[in-house]
């Protein structure tokens, strides 16, 4: 979204918006010649301009931190696991999880940031002296801002269970908020969900602004919570029969780059819709270099944390074999994949999903650097292939593993940045097949939720699935194949309820440490403690 002058009137509209609660009635001002929500709040450039705070929200969850809160969305399920005790202290996610942890602090109070910015929209949307274009202009508004507060209820609701909900603009300090159930929370998320599929836009001509498939993606997932089969099988087929989304099955985009068409899905400037994309359905975007985009020293920071620090292989000769370089980026190898995600998931298929080709995993590594350069690495047995040497140091946890090549990306600081100037991929279609298929097996329908699985793998060239080998474990193993990186992982599992029995299946790292009452987050000390005239209540077991 690339309207600069819209971003300069958000960037001071988001400090306002969170300050606007804090006024004492002594303090009331009517100011004229600043920025407030009194004198933005006039017009749609001005609810435009607020809206774009919101985008702005959404992207924290993926760029704060360096991308460390985002990624223990997977670090710490069956396919990922942390590979680097630097980065937490500790070598496991399950092992430190109570309720003063920084990542379980960060989700809650990131998620009411955004609850309270999208409250101020909607409230103030209803102000009559405000100067419309129409009635759509409004409705259209209020879409915007209600998909973004269900979904990140949705984000809530698949981490912590029941929480507060707050369906307006919080003017003064409160102290006496209470949790709702799980199924009140659920039901208000498609309250608002079916009302931005009612008025957001088919189409736009934006990058990464949200469409009415969006949000029809989020309500067939929330039906899938509520049990209501028919209602998710519906909403997921308006998106997948909506004539503006196809499972790109040709090559597109670069073609002078070797690859195939899944991995043409995730390079440099193909993942939007603009590029050719007719899979991507949201993409965040990381706009490098624009004004309100990430900063100079930022981008996509999942090549940081997913890919090993291949930079410190050691050749025979014990002396440094691989350098950095532009090809590669700089990974640091902190979040690493289980053997689960690296081979398991393929074994059956091996030679034929295209998901597993060279050009989608990096799975050979070659020394770039020294008297061994342009040979392979090759191990064998605890000694370099060939030779009598033996092997001194290669962590194949940090260092050299299998690497998802969606991850890749042309450098937006040069090859030690670590970081790419890829799109976040929030929101693709092949995902949709995914959650129609799993509330058509729900449903009792296997015949069709193996249709909707072989959709996706007939595009990557792999063996159809038979109807009668459809289970909800099968879904989770083509959601790792067809997703990993691109899934928020943990919040699939919570919502499937399969956290505990999976981690404990493949996560070697996690399955001592993860118990039965992990299977939700536990809600932050410092909440219950602010919250000094009634009792937010604790999940069990924290």
């Amino acid at each position: 979204m690339k309207k600069n002058n819209l971003i300069i009137i958000a960037i001071s509209l988001i400090l306002l918006l969170d300050l606007s609660s804090c006024s004492e009635d002594v303090l009331i001002e009517k100011p004229l010649d600043f920025f407030s929500p009194e004198n933005a709040f006039v017009n749609k450039e001005g609810f435009d301009a607020a809206l774009v705070g919101l985008y702005v929200t959404a992207r924290n969850e993926m760029a704060s931190g360096d991308n460390k809160y985002e990624v223990i969305m997977s670090e710490c399920t069956d396919v990922a696991t942390n590979a680097a005790a630097s980065v937490l202290a500790v070598t496991s996610v399950w092992q430190v999880m109570n309720p003063t942890t920084n990542y379980t602090e960060f989700y809650w109070y990131w998620a009411y940031q955004m609850i309270g910015r999208a409250n101020t929209i909607i409230t103030r949307a209803e102000n009559p002296d405000i100067s419309w274009d129409s009635a759509d202009d409004k409705n259209e508004v209020l879409a915007q801002a209600r998909f973004f507060r269900g979904y990140v209820y949705s984000v809530l609701v698949n981490l912590y269970g029941g929480v507060p909900i707050i369906k307006e603009e919080v003017t003064t300090p409160r102290y006496d908020y209470t949790r709702e159930t799980r199924q009140k929370v659920l039901e208000f998320i498609v309250e608002d969900l079916e009302f931005a599929s009612l008025w957001l836009p088919e189409t736009t001509p934006e990058d990464g602004k949200i469409v009415k498939a969006t949000a029809d993606h989020y309500l067939s997932e929330t039906y899938l919570g509520l049990q209501e089969y028919t209602k998710a099988i519906e909403s997921a087929t308006r998106v997948i029969n909506s004539g503006h989304y196809k499972l790109m099955t040709e090559r597109f985009g670069d073609l002078s780059r070797p690859g195939d068409v899944y991995s043409d899905l995730f390079w440099t400037h193909q993942i939007n819709r603009s590029s050719g994309n007719l899979e991507t359905i949201w993409a965040i975007q990381v706009e490098y270099g624009v004004t309100g985009g990430i900063p100079s020293d930022g981008g996509n920071g999942q090549l940081r944390r997913w890919g090993p620090a291949y930079y410190s292989i050691k050749d025979p000769d014990n002396k440094i074999g691989l350098v950095l370089c532009d090809s590669l980026g700089r990974p640091n190898g902190w979040t690493t994949p289980t053997n689960y995600s690296r081979y398991d998931i393929w074994r059956s298929d091996w030679d034929n999903d295209m998901r597993n080709s060279k050009y989608n995993i990096r799975r050979d590594y070659y020394f770039n650097t020294g008297n061994y350069f342009g040979q392979k690495v090759e191990m064998e047995n605890g000694f370099w292939k060939g030779t009598n040497i033996k092997v001194e140091s290669i962590d194949t946890m940090r260092y050299m593993y299998p690497w998802f090549r969606k991850i890749e990306g042309f450098p937006s600081g040069g090859a030690a940045s670590g970081m790419s100037y890829n799109e976040f991929i929030k929101v693709r279609l092949s995902e949709t097949y995914l959650l129609r298929a799993e509330a058509y097996f729900l449903a009792g329908e296997s015949q069709k939720a193996a249709d909707d699985i072989n959709d996706i793998r007939n595009r990557a060239n792999a063996t159809p699935v038979d109807p009668e080998d459809v289970d909800l474990d099968y879904i989770l193993d083509e959601r790792a194949r067809e997703l990993i990186v691109e899934e928020r992982r943990l919040r699939t599992l919570i919502r499937m309820g399969k956290l505990v029995e999976r981690v404990k299946k493949h996560n070697f790292r996690e399955a001592d440490y993860i118990q039965d009452y992990h299977k939700l987050w536990p809600i932050p000390q410092s909440v219950i403690d602010a919250n000094i005239d009634a009792v937010i209540e604790q999940n069990p077991g924290y």
